[in-house]
């Protein structure tokens, strides 16, 4: 990390186009890149948002900041498209294209897709649920992705209405649009069923993201020791598991360790 970290100061500090380079705001530039490259490192999101901080420094660390450090960010969204950033019109504007040319439902979700991660949630949902009609009125990935819209809009009543559609499928008890449904009735005044599907979540040596996820929601029920369990048990599995297993949940094992810390001191 202390190698990446000096490959880093070299090139913010050296770089040929320096805006604002006469003015503070230039020095508070280069501290927000700073303070996001460091936490981006130390979370091991670096491969995915060291480039788009470092080349788009004012718009990439507030993107950074709103999608990664924004407290209680708890819920995994559909991620941000790095390319659409650096050309945020241009994705759109070529499946909007595409739709005009051929109105199939493929057309409309990519397009929706599009559209909820270049953050115009408001027009996701309005092509989600025109798209989500007839013979796709229960197609799995719109039903995940408006669902994911509706709770943007803090639409929680949607949210439940909308996954109840794919509850029962298989791969609905360990995805992410479980935990959206188990926050949205959290939300939605029914905290007892939201721990009833935390609990369905549980796995020992596995579902870190959930797991964490149930802390967070016992830390909200100012049930400290219950979630301190369950935070010091996922730190204990870390050592345990292969290679690619903590590869794929350094993230999660990381966040129980800053939460084992916090609640501690």
């Amino acid at each position: 990390m202390c190698a990446d970290f000096l490959f880093l100061n070299n090139v913010i500090t050296n770089r040929i186009m320096l805006p604002f380079a006469n003015s503070y705001i230039y020095y508070i530039e280069i501290c927000l890149q700073v303070i996001c490259a460091l936490h981006c490192m130390r979370r091991g999101n670096q491969n995915k948002w060291l480039w788009i901080i470092i080349f788009l420094p004012l718009v990439g660390c507030i993107i950074y900041i709103f999608s990664e450090m924004r407290p209680g960010r708890n819920i995994r969204t559909p991620q941000i498209n790095i390319g659409a950033v650096i050309n945020p019109g241009g994705k759109i504007k070529k499946l909007e294209d595409n739709l005009r040319f051929t109105d199939t439902f493929d057309n409309k979700i990519k397009l929706a897709d599009a559209y909820l991660a270049a953050g115009y949630t408001d027009k996701a949902v309005e092509l989600y649920e025109k798209s989500l009609a007839g013979a796709f009125a229960e197609n799995e990935h719109g039903l995940v992705q408006l669902a994911a819209a509706y709770f943007q809009q803090q639409r929680y009543e949607d949210v439940v209405s909308t996954l109840k559609k794919i509850y029962k499928t298989h791969q609905f008890a360990r995805s992410q649009a479980h935990i959206l449904y188990a926050r949205a009735l959290e939300y939605t005044g029914n905290p007892e069923a939201a721990e009833i599907e935390f609990k369905l979540m549980k796995g020992r040596y596995s579902n870190f993201e959930q797991r964490y996820e149930y802390g967070q929601f016992l830390i909200r029920a100012d049930r400290i020791e219950e979630a301190y369990d369950i935070f010091e048990q996922m730190v204990e599995e870390g050592p345990h598991l292969s290679s690619m297993e903590r590869r794929n949940n350094r993230v999660w094992l990381s966040k129980a360790r800053e939460e084992l810390k916090r609640l501690t001191a």
